[in-house]
Formats: C-alpha cells, structure tokens, sequence
C-alpha cells in the first residue's frame, strides 16, 4: 500500500448543484492544505439536475480564486476514490443536526474500509449552514435570481434558470 499525503486533502460529494455553503467548505480547506481535490460523485441509479460535465464546469466557474484545487468525476465508493487520489484526508461538509448521525456512521464504515484515511467535519459559516442542494431545487422555480443568489454562486443562479426554462419548470 503507498504513502497517503497529510497535505492533500478530497472534498467529495454530488455538488448538483455547487452551493455557497460547498464554496465555503473549498474555500477553508483550500486553506488549510496544499492540495484539496474536489470529488463528483456519479451515480448511475441518481438522476441529478446537472449532469457531471455540467458540475465541474459550475464548481470552475464559482472558483477560479482557488489555484489549489483540482476537480474529478468519480465512481464507486468515496473512501476509495480518496486513497486512489493518494490523500489522507476526506473532508465532509455537515449541515447541524441534520447530517451529523448518518455522517458518523458513514466515517465509522470508512475507516473499516480505509483505516488510513482520515475524515475532517466542516460545517459551513452559520449563514450557510442550511443551504443544500435539495434545497435550492425546491425553491429554484418560485423564487427571484436575487433570492437564489443568497444560496449559490453568480454562474449556478445563470445555469440553474437556463435549465429549469430547458426542462418547462421554470415559473418566475
């Protein structure tokens, strides 16, 4: 088994779409290491909204300030897909309450798995905390590019109305 690198670190999940809170969790861990390799999650029995070409270039445009960062489709299991990336570090972006109990029990089963890799839990700045990408599906058709705009980043609120007027969902 090779070395994992303490200085990279794998943020990964569906990002479907990027929001200010995933920007906010990239943003602190860009920080606190050298390399933070940002994860797409394909699932083949999920139907996103945005397919994953789709969310890599959404999750590069909402950060070309982060010359750290690296974007990657994936399938299969994130744990190995973060030892595939040669990191010892997976970081999990929780909202409060809502995601803490499956959270653990998902590290728990990681480390049975990948007992070299370690998880980070960020929660994102108290503004953000409770945004999620399910939330904003919800809320996208009723609500203004202004209000959308609290939640995401200025080229998703662009995507977001183009593919709701493309699929006839959109009523604002």
């Amino acid at each position: 088994m090779s070395q994992l690198d303490p200085r990279i670190a794998v943020y990964p999940g569906s990002f479907d779409p990027i929001t200010l809170g995933h920007l906010n969790v990239m943003e602190r861990a860009s920080r606190l290491f050298d390399r933070l390799i940002v994860g797409i999650g394909v699932n083949i029995h999920k139907f996103p909204m945005f397919d994953a070409k789709e969310r890599e270039e959404l999750i590069r445009q909402s950060t070309p300030h982060l010359s750290n960062l690296e974007i990657r489709t994936f399938r299969g299991l994130a744990v190995n897909f973060v030892r595939e990336c040669g990191a010892k570090i997976m970081i999990r972006g929780v909202r409060p309450i809502t995601d803490i109990a499956a959270e653990i029990t998902m590290m728990m089963a990681n480390r049975r798995l990948a007992p070299d890799v370690e998880t980070l839990f960020m929660i994102a700045d108290g503004e953000l905390a409770h945004v999620s990408s399910s939330l904003i599906k919800e809320i996208a058709p009723i609500a203004s590019d202004e209000e959308l705009s609290r939640f995401l980043p200025p080229p998703v609120v662009a995507a977001l109305r183009a593919k709701l007027a493309a699929s006839g969902r959109a009523t604002r």
